[in-house]
């Protein structure tokens, strides 16, 4: 039986993790519990995984699967009960950047994954884009990814990159994480796209268009804004979604 902070913690992470992909951090639950300090915090995670309803991951920032939900959770109906090891966006946590969920995606190489309760999509992984400076372009499969239906939208192709650098932290996308692509040869000012320099280099930043030119910009203060003629770039996507494996 759960006192009702732990039970309001384990509703929030999973929440989070359902709408993000990744757990909340400390202060986050500090705020959301309403607690005045993260002592609290640790107390009621380390009460959690105690009563087998969440593990942490060791080595891992912000690493948090959930095993089960209590059958009194408001999240519990809309999951379902939890099986022996089964856990919510630990293994895999999955964020959308946006897109237009329903219908059926005509992707090439794309084929459904039976089992499970939400239909999947098996989309190529073309490689690694740079998240930090440009690398050379990507141009061949590496392997496929599972994505879900509802994350990719009904009008277009799909892809997946493994990102590589760090320039795009504060957007949420880390090194490692798997990129969903739509393709797209065009973009709005503010869109993370794959952006195609000079026909030889791809990186992933904020597309902008000012006085004839264009702005790639990272979300790492570390990294300058590089500005191009507007003839040098090519959009060749735009992200959709993000894929984060544990």
């Amino acid at each position: 039986m759960l006192t009702k902070k732990q039970l309001d913690l384990l509703e929030f992470i999973h929440r989070r993790l359902q709408q993000d992909g990744v757990p909340p951090s400390f202060d986050e639950m500090k705020v959301a519990l309403d607690l005045r300090s993260k002592s609290g915090i640790h107390r009621l995670i380390t009460a959690l995984e105690e009563r087998g309803f969440i593990r942490r991951l060791a080595h891992r920032a912000r690493a948090i699967e959930i095993l089960r939900l209590p059958e009194n959770s408001k999240e519990y109906s809309n999951r379902g009960p939890a099986g022996a090891g089964a856990a919510i966006g630990s293994a895999t946590g999955v964020a959308n950047f946006g897109s237009s969920p329903g219908g059926s995606v005509q992707a090439e190489n794309d084929q459904p994954r039976q089992g499970g309760t939400a239909a999947a999509i098996e989309l190529s992984v073309m490689g690694r884009i740079a998240a930090g400076v440009p690398i050379e372009a990507i141009n061949q499969i590496s392997h496929q990814v599972a994505v879900p239906q509802a994350m990719l939208s009904s009008n277009g192709r799909h892809y997946a990159l493994e990102v590589r650098g760090d320039s795009m932290i504060n957007a949420g996308i880390n090194d490692g994480d798997i990129v969903v692509i739509r393709e797209t040869d065009t973009a709005d000012d503010g869109d993370i796209v794959v952006a195609l320099v000079a026909d030889e280099e791809a990186t992933l930043k904020r597309l902008f268009r000012r006085d004839g030119a264009i702005s790639l910009e990272a979300e790492n203060p570390a990294y300058p804004t590089r500005v191009y003629p507007e003839d040098q770039v090519k959009v060749q996507g735009r992200l959709v979604g993000l894929i984060r494996n544990y």
